[in-house]
């Protein structure tokens, strides 16, 4: 497993706010909330999961005090399960879509699905195997996040030998460093680092392709290619006074709270978050958790044009943060020193050709000591350029790709995650290089994996029709 010194552990008396959101399980809570499921055989839950977890199997095999095999259903169809299982918005996937929920509260499926992945990992429980041949097919990974380590996992179960290069410290990228720490703390990611490589993958930390690897060297040497680069740094406002200190990155402020004790973490008395994202809300919910006196989330649209998910606001707002809406920041106000003293807004409103426009004569001023930016990432055009100058982006600066295969414009090259998807959840990563792995065995082997298939309505085991992606099959139990 790999080192996990670099990651303090929680002072739990000190910031008791920043323990888990959510309590795990015990096993007679788990196993009577397993016994609500109907057990659907054409279940909707699963069709509605991007990994295709066979949802009402694992879930059954709970019931029945089967939990390493529930964790075995959970990871061989997702092998990030652990983390989805606290970060995936479940209430808008699986259970949002979970029959029981039409007339009672749904199946907390998150909370079942952490319950047998934790109860593996705590006691060291082997559920998978690494493939017992080999191909001698080898894959580049290039990124080792949710979708890299995904589609690395998914080749080895085919027998093929992948190869991660991470530029990090560590695998897992926002798993590892950019997730909520109310949420899931880094050591979770760490154990699934080391499943995958369990497996048999291969991940090279601390590589820079490009400039330790050329890149013309990973289709020389290698197979096939899988890029899952992410996204970049965070978009800055350009307003007068951004520079200096008390304005930060939100996902630089969260990786703080990740890689330092939590006593060292710089957070001001009143902090404003600007964004209206799910990280925005992580930003402002964390440093209200770790002593900020107010903490702020201002966006310059209205709450339904938040991209955040319902039940992350009203979190926050049950956290005692505040959400200051149709707030545009146009200047960073800061003190003889230097020090940042406040923000000043201009109200604004939506025009007749739907732009945001500013109402004259609205301006005012919120106190503030400290700045978190979350307005975004950008794309990676330019890196994507330097490493595959012939590779085809679209208008928004993402890999073009294929959206059942994961293939791109160059053979041989394909794709997922953030920098094709713009930035979406980690188990829609996992999912993208999933299909990923398994057009590149397709196309390194002419067929398909060896996996018994079932048809449904929903399409091929649980999948929609068309997706190329094949989920481990669905069995009767009834």
């Amino acid at each position: 497993m790999a080192d996990q010194s670099k990651f303090p552990p929680l002072d739990a008396a000190r910031f008791p706010r920043m323990a888990d959101k959510e309590q795990p399980l015990t096993g007679r809570e788990a196993k009577t909330e397993s016994l609500r499921c109907l057990f659907c055989f054409d279940a909707p839950c699963i069709a509605a999961c991007p990994t295709g977890i066979d949802i009402p199997s694992f879930i059954r095999k709970i019931s029945t005090g089967n939990v390493p095999g529930a964790a075995k259903t959970i990871l061989t169809a997702n092998i990030l399960g652990a983390s989805c299982a606290r970060v995936c918005p479940t209430e808008v996937l699986c259970e949002g879509a979970c029959v029981v929920g039409h007339d009672y509260e749904p199946i907390n499926i998150g909370l079942l699905q952490r319950h047998a992945t934790d109860y593996v990992m705590e006691r060291g429980i082997s559920v998978l195997e690494p493939a017992r041949f080999s191909t001698g097919f080898k894959i580049a990974i290039v990124g080792g996040g949710p979708s890299g380590l995904g589609c690395a996992a998914e080749l080895a179960k085919y027998g093929h030998h992948a190869t991660v290069f991470e530029k990090d410290g560590y695998a897992g990228g926002l798993n590892t460093y950019g997730i909520a720490y109310y949420k899931m703390k880094p050591q979770v990611s760490l154990q699934e680092i080391a499943l995958v490589e369990s497996l048999g993958v291969t991940i090279k930390t601390g590589v820079t392709i490009g400039k330790d690897i050329p890149s013309e060297s990973l289709l020389a040497d290698f197979n096939a290619v899988f890029v899952g680069i992410g996204l970049g740094r965070g978009v800055r406002l350009g307003i007068p006074g951004e520079d200096g200190p008390g304005v930060q990155e939100a996902l630089d402020f969260i990786r703080d709270i990740h890689e330092l004790p939590l006593a060292e973490i710089p957070v001001g008395k009143n902090v404003i978050v600007i964004g209206g994202g799910n990280t925005a809300i992580d930003a402002v919910d964390q440093a209200k958790r770790l002593g900020a006196h107010t903490a702020t989330l201002a966006y310059r649209r209205g709450e339904a044009q938040m991209t955040a998910y319902k039940f992350e606001r009203e979190l926050a707002r049950t956290d005692a943060c505040n959400i200051l809406l149709n707030a545009a920041p146009i200047e960073i106000l800061r003190d003889a020193d230097g020090n940042v003293a406040g923000l000043k807004f201009v109200r604004t409103r939506i025009a007749s050709d739907g732009k945001i426009a500013d109402i004259p004569n609205s301006e005012w001023i919120e106190p503030c000591d400290q700045i978190l930016l979350a307005i975004g990432q950008i794309k990676q055009q330019n890196l994507l350029h330097k490493l595959f100058p012939d590779l085809v982006l679209d208008a928004k600066g993402r890999v073009e790709v294929d959206p059942l295969t994961g293939a791109t414009s160059l053979p041989m090259v394909f794709s997922g995650g953030d920098c094709a998807n713009g930035g979406k959840e980690v188990v829609n990563a996992v999912g993208e290089g999933k299909k990923a792995a398994l057009a590149i065995h397709r196309m390194l082997t002419g067929k398909n994996p060896t996996l018994p298939v079932q048809h449904s309505r929903h399409g091929v085991n649980g999948q929609p029709a068309g997706s190329g992606l094949l989920a481990p099959v669905r069995v009767s139990e009834r």
